[in-house]
């Protein structure tokens, strides 16, 4: 077994004795398969019109009915997909931009490091939701439009934590060795410095979750996320606050499995961040 492939087993052992990975995991995974399989079970299509304004539990209604008469058991299960693939697209697009320009960064000459980290800083100093919201109200409210955008806005800090680990590996023993033997700078590049930035841009990447989710719902419940008369959770939140004393469950469902995704996404991120430590103290 090579040194790389026992460092990975390590840490695949070390991740499943780290309870809030075990945790972390399970509730996001539950969360993201009641999003995936729930509509499955919808009793009823997200535009049908079942009940009253508001109306109580009764029935298939497990929930009640919303401010319009939609039953919200059905659109709590029609609305979780979404929330999840948009995040996890948005997350991911970030990270390999991002993973990519930084990699560039460390190992390009002074003046094009020197660009993408200018470049870097200019979108850096943009707070993510106002950045977000510029480029949506101007551009429009196309579900693959706004996962773009949150992407641009989570692509510097991706960028300046892969340029900072980099650059810290490029300074290690063993990539003077590869070059020392004479390998070429791919062969550096995907067997000695990736996989060695994998734990903490997995971390990373567990955070952008955490960010994207709550990112997503806010430009929902603004009215700037996906347009009704679609089930999302994040929307359900604002088309039913007025209604929230009379009605709870309208808006406490949705609130509770997008907080559940977000625990259980920032948890993960959190156990792997130990489980990295704890190898290292090693």
């Amino acid at each position: 077994m090579s040194i790389l492939s026992l460092q990975q087993s390590k840490f695949f052992h070390a991740l499943l004795r780290e309870r809030q990975v075990r945790f972390g995991f399970t509730v996001t995974l539950l969360v993201v398969l009641f999003a995936v399989i729930g509509p499955l079970f919808a009793p009823y299509s997200e535009t049908a019109l079942v009940g009253l304004t508001y109306g109580q539990p009764e029935g298939k209604s497990l929930l009640g009915y919303d401010y319009i008469g939609h039953d919200v058991w059905s659109r709590v299960l029609l609305g979780g997909q979404s929330v999840i693939w948009m995040s996890v697209a948005a997350s991911a697009i970030a990270l390999f931009i991002g993973s990519a320009l930084g990699l560039l960064a460390a190992f390009a000459k002074r003046k094009v490091d020197q660009f993408i980290i200018w470049i870097t800083d200019i979108f850096m100093a943009f707070p993510d939701l106002i950045l977000v919201l510029l480029i949506v109200s101007m551009l429009g409210r196309d579900p693959w439009l706004i996962v773009i955008t949150v992407a641009l806005a989570f692509i510097p800090a991706v960028i300046r934590l892969s340029r900072g680990v980099a650059l810290n590996i490029v300074e290690q023993e063993y990539v003077e060795s590869a070059k020392i033997l004479g390998y070429s700078k791919g062969y550096i590049l995907f067997r000695e410095i990736l996989p060695n930035m994998l734990t903490p841009l997995l971390i990373h990447l567990g955070v952008m979750l955490t960010w994207a989710v709550g990112m997503l719902s806010g430009l929902a419940f603004l009215g700037y996320g996906v347009a009704p008369p679609t089930a999302d959770w994040g929307l359900m939140i604002n088309e039913n606050r007025a209604g929230l004393l009379i009605q709870p469950w309208a808006v406490f469902a949705p609130v509770v499995l997008i907080a559940l995704f977000a625990l259980g996404t920032n948890v993960l991120a959190e156990g792997v961040g130990r489980a990295a430590a704890r190898i290292e103290e090693k």
